[in-house]
């Protein structure tokens, strides 16, 4: 019986391998016959709707089961900046912007967006010790000394399966979802753009930071996204001599782990504070290991990396509501301490990009070159433009906290500094869980509000994960009930707050902190700083 000309052509693919496979799958674009494909205006429901939407759900990934000391308890809203992003209640910053949301506020008039974004989740990052516990597992498991019992019995069978530093899928969905929400949010200011000309949007070269950019860009312009923008790339990372100034992740200033790695010893005494009932109660629940502290802090990472990473975790079951409280305070302590304002290198690492920032603001070209900032590329109109109506750079976790230090913030101070020996009594100024989580957001809305008589004044807000940020500390702005400041005011207050920051000294002097805790930096800048 002959064969057919499919089979045949199924054997000759199988001969010359996948390449020849693609033949028999052709695009849309070679297919044809589309259908109608008329578009509608673009949305501004940010201008357009009676409310505001906000983002509280993150699904797929299964709820994590809660402690059995409060059923009504999410573990998920403390895992610090390992949580999902959602949106901040209006009043999170501050108790008189109640009222405030990502709606344009009344007789306001949106003219410009600049965004400011975290990667989505991902594994665990090479310098964490997640995966350290995994091995210590691994090897008590193999020689059969590990015996788990109770509600640590999965342990008998589990093993560690993480990746590190990539995406996780549920990553890559939190910045489609983000791109769509700009889209429906923002998706006017499109219209802005004169013909031929294509948005320029921003990211690192570190594999989840491009997939970040470019999941974002699927959600924002749509597939194919390729030819409705400009991806830049900036190079993060890479060997001395080869990489150059980059505001997104300026890794170049040398004193940038300074806060970090002073403030480790109190962080590991914060552990063996909010987890001794942890660490005695795991380790009677197991033969053949013994488990620190620090192994049972490693087990609350893993809850919320195994649930951004495969959905569920069974480690999240294993604590207490006071346990994941003290969970996120100690996420709160890294921060602080190694990227905030109690880190000596944090204005000097966010300052670049408020320079960027002001220079954007004003359609001026940036011709000082004295931080993180990229001579070559900041100075070419076609990898900086200064004109767009819509502006979306992705970063790291520690970078917008060192942003919001750099832009002088304050709000975030009024319960600071952090002790490491206990959590502060009542509500707290600074929550890593409110200002970056996976996939956070800030956002400044740039408006045209026109008052009673008709005059018409330009105005900038900034929003966090959809809360207003307060700018009463800034001078020239004031307590507005949606956040506006004018934007002159700004834009001067920045002029000024950039020249209080020495970005040689605070990134390259040397810098001597023996207790990172006891200096008491509240600026983010190195004591003694000129």
């Amino acid at each position: 019986m002959m064969a057919s000309a499919l089979s045949i052509a199924v054997l000759v693919v199988a001969a010359l391998g996948v390449s020849a496979q693609a033949g028999l799958f052709p695009p849309a674009s070679v297919v044809g016959f589309p259908g109608p494909t008329p578009t509608g205006a673009e949305p501004e429901v940010v201008a357009t709707a009676p409310a505001a939407p906000f983002q509280s759900s993150y699904y797929p990934l299964i709820h994590p089961d809660p402690p059995a000391d409060n059923k009504s308890f999410d573990p998920a809203r403390y895992w610090g900046g390992l949580a999902p992003a959602i949106s901040n209640p209006p009043d999170t910053f501050a108790t008189y912007l109640i009222n405030s949301s990502v709606l344009i506020p009344p007789t306001c008039e949106l003219l410009e967006a600049h965004m400011l974004h975290r990667h989505g989740a991902r594994y665990p990052s090479s310098s964490e010790t997640v995966s350290t516990l995994g091995t210590k597992i691994a090897n008590a498991t193999a020689t059969g000394q590990l015996i788990a019992t109770g509600e640590l019995a999965f342990l008998n069978t589990w093993k560690y399966g993480l990746g590190a530093e990539i995406l996780t899928p549920y990553g890559r969905e939190q910045l489609f979802d983000l791109g769509v929400s700009w889209r429906v949010k923002y998706g006017h200011l499109l219209d802005k753009f004169p013909n031929g000309t294509l948005p320029v949007f921003r990211t690192t070269s570190q594999d989840r930071m491009v997939k970040s950019a470019l999941n974002f860009a699927a959600g924002f312009f749509g597939i194919p996204y390729e030819d409705q923008y400009h991806q830049e790339i900036i190079i993060e990372g890479a060997p001395a001599g080869i990489a150059g100034n980059n505001t997104l992740s300026p890794a170049s200033c040398k004193n940038l782990l300074i806060g970090l790695t002073d403030s480790a010893a109190p962080i590991a005494k914060w552990q063996t504070i909010y987890l001794a009932n942890a660490t005695a109660r795991i380790n009677s629940l197991v033969t053949g290991i013994n488990f620190t502290a620090a192994d049972v802090g490693n087990m609350q990472s893993l809850c919320a990396y195994e649930s951004v990473a495969v959905g569920y975790s069974d480690f999240c079951r294993l604590f207490t509501e006071a346990e994941w409280e003290g969970f996120e305070y100690s996420s709160d302590l890294t921060y602080w301490y190694g990227f905030a304002w109690g880190a000596p290198a944090a204005a000097a690492m966010g300052v670049g990009w408020v320079q960027e920032l002001v220079a954007r603001l004003t359609h001026t070209p940036l011709t000082v070159f004295n931080s993180s900032t990229n001579s070559t590329l900041d100075s070419n109109p076609l990898t900086f433009p200064v004109n767009q109506s819509l502006y979306v750079d992705a970063t790291h976790d520690s970078f917008v906290d060192s942003v919001l230090v750099a832009l002088n913030f304050t709000s975030f101070i009024k319960t600071g500094p952090l002790p490491v020996d206990h959590i502060p009594a009542g509500k707290r100024s600074f929550v890593a869980s409110e200002t970056t989580p996976f996939a956070t957001a800030l956002v400044a809305q740039v408006v045209n509000c026109t008052n009673a008589s008709g005059s018409a004044t330009p105005y900038i807000r900034w929003l966090l994960n959809d809360a207003s940020v307060p700018l009463d500390n800034i001078p020239g702005c004031g307590a507005d009930a949606y956040g506006r400041c004018p934007l002159d005011a700004f834009v001067a207050a920045m002029k000024v707050r950039v020249g209080e920051i020495n970005y040689a000294f605070d990134c390259f002097s040397n810098v001597t902190i023996p207790d990172i805790v006891a200096a008491n930096i509240t600026n983010g800048r190195p004591p003694n700083a000129p």
